[in-house]
């Protein structure tokens, strides 16, 4: 098993050979000074704005520094156009649920930065949308819930202090699935009392995944260069594999989880998420904490992680895969045209130099088994805690009674059956719930770890996402997908890369690695991505068979 270390994203990322335009996932994002979008082209709905020379769908952060260091572009005129964009386009998806007041201001003092050669790093000046679980001072931060849309949180979340110093434009925050997923035992993925439902920008019937919906489906139309997303297991990287963009979850504690909305600490991170890989890295390299970690409850586990992710220039460009060792675990449930598409990956990778050997992690059924009860104790410890900082209700027997007595949280999740089951869980304290969560984090870690070990890969593979369903409120979501389970639940990274489609569909390819292995994890994704070159704007078709956007 091969180990990197995860280090400090250097200024030479941006400024050296990157910038030269090898890193975009598509050939039309090579050049940063070709031709901009034909606005009625598709991913560009007709009369959608778009900047003289760039194409929103594929221009990457480095490509715009450049344009800035040089005078072409401010980041006043890109955050006027993402603000065009998502006036023009958010219509048709639902993705935004409230734009930032501040935007324009963060806009020009960047301009000026950059005008004084002062420029703070890869996000000075970028348009970054947020998850609205996270914290935001000035903006109301909601969960998707009515008990929490009134005042805003008194402080930031960590995250989005780091996002802002380092010169980032917060365009607003993006919708989500009520209570990241965890109120109803039917959940609709993309629905919430406060935003209602998200579409599917590739056909607007179908789900989005979630519960990071709106910030992949705003990916995906193009609405903002960057987003973040949080995970408990799954909530990154499926709605970023149903979206057909990339999606980060970092190790367990690289990112700060303070000021964000909970289910577990055991198992929740915050990640990045943007249309292309080394966008994703570049705003990983920012959110990083590099503060300890909160150890873990169960093992007593805490180091200190270094910030950001150090990427190699070299595993951006041809020949990157060449000698890598990936192991495709093949996820036969999830049907054979998605396993069609991973025999197609697979093809491409060993055509690229990899070695592609099938594999099958152990301990799956177990930890489908364990994780849920020991979600339940630990969502009432930590909702509790959280609540305990907001207006509101403020546990969670109280937020059960507000939702009881507000019809406008019942029209879609019509029940909160997790709520009541956590409710009656026992305790953390409580010796059975110990031992669970102590043979979670031994079995998932070993699932990962005994299966690298044995077949001497550099990552495991497996699809991201079945085709989007169709969205249903009476019938909830159809989404029990495990490969992003055995990462989740063992604090482990994971990257989904957008792989293929089914029919208009995106199918992506999720690769995890080892404990604190994010930066080989980045830099191997980028290689999967420029062999793969999968991404491709949606049509916004209004139903699966469809021809007229």
């Amino acid at each position: 098993m091969r180990k990197t270390r995860v280090g400090v994203l250097t200024v030479a990322l941006v400024a050296g050979s990157l910038l030269a335009g090898t890193i975009g996932p598509n050939a039309a994002a090579d050049d940063p000074g070709a031709a901009g979008s034909d606005p009625g082209a598709a991913g560009s709905p007709a009369g959608s704005p778009a900047l003289k020379g760039i194409d929103l769908d594929t221009v990457t952060i480095p490509e715009l520094q450049a344009r800035m260091h040089k005078g072409s572009l401010t980041s006043s005129e890109l955050t006027r156009a993402y603000l065009r964009r998502i006036e023009t386009v958010d219509s048709k998806i639902n993705a935004v649920l409230r734009l930032s007041p501040a935007a324009l201001r963060q806009a020009a003092a960047s301009d000026a930065r950059h005008r004084r050669g002062e420029a703070r790093g890869p996000l000075d000046g970028i348009p970054v949308l947020l998850k609205d679980n996270v914290d935001t001072r000035d903006m109301p931060t909601t969960a998707g819930s009515l008990a929490l849309a009134g005042k805003p949180p008194a402080k930031d979340a960590v995250l989005v202090t780091r996002l802002k110093r380092a010169g980032a434009v917060i365009l607003g925050k993006t919708n989500l699935s009520e209570w990241a997923n965890f109120r109803a035992a039917k959940p609709t993925s993309g629905w919430s009392a406060v935003g209602g439902q998200t579409h599917n920008p590739f056909v607007l019937d179908r789900n989005p995944c979630g519960s990071s919906s709106g910030s992949a489906a705003a990916l995906a139309a193009s609405l903002s260069q960057v987003a973040i997303g949080t995970e408990t297991d799954g909530s990154i990287v499926c709605p970023a594999g149903m979206n057909g963009v990339v999606g980060h979850k970092p190790s367990l504690g690289l990112v700060s989880g303070t000021g964000v909305v909970p289910i577990s600490a055991e198992q929740d991170t915050a990640g990045p998420m943007a249309r292309n890989v080394i966008d994703t890295a570049l705003t990983l390299s920012v959110i990083g904490d590099g503060s300890p970690p909160a150890r873990d409850r169960a093992t007593g586990r805490g180091e200190r992680l270094a910030p950001g992710a150090a990427l190699d220039p070299r595993h951006l460009r041809e020949g990157g895969l060449k000698g890598k060792r990936i192991g495709l675990w093949r996820l036969p449930s999830l049907g054979p045209d998605v396993d069609a598409v991973m025999t197609r990956t697979a093809q491409k990778l060993r055509g690229a130099g990899a070695e592609v050997v099938e594999v099958t992690p152990p301990y799956q059924a177990r930890l489908a088994e364990l994780e849920f009860p020991a979600l339940l104790s630990e969502f009432h410890r930590d909702i509790d805690a959280y609540l305990g900082t907001r207006k509101g209700p403020r546990d969670l027997a109280a937020l059960i009674e507000f939702n009881r007595t507000h019809p406008q949280e019942q029209t879609c999740f019509a029940g909160q059956e997790l709520f009541e089951q956590a409710l009656a869980a026992p305790p953390t304290t409580d010796p059975e719930y110990r031992a669970m969560r102590a043979e979670l984090a031994d079995l998932s870690r070993r699932s990962i770890d005994e299966t690298m070990a044995a077949h001497d890969l550099d990552a495991i593979a497996a699809p991201t996402n079945p085709p989007a369903w169709t969205t249903d409120c009476a019938r909830g979501d159809n989404d029990v997908i495990p490969s992003s389970t055995p990462a989740a639940v063992a604090g482990y990274p994971s990257l989904s890369v957008p792989a293929g489609s089914v029919g208009e569909l995106p199918v992506g390819v999720l690769l995890m690695a080892g404990d604190r292995e994010d930066a080989a994890l980045l830099s191997l994704g980028a290689a999967v991505e420029q062999q793969l070159r999968a991404w491709r704007a949606p049509r916004y078709l209004p139903t699966a068979g469809s021809a007229t956007p």
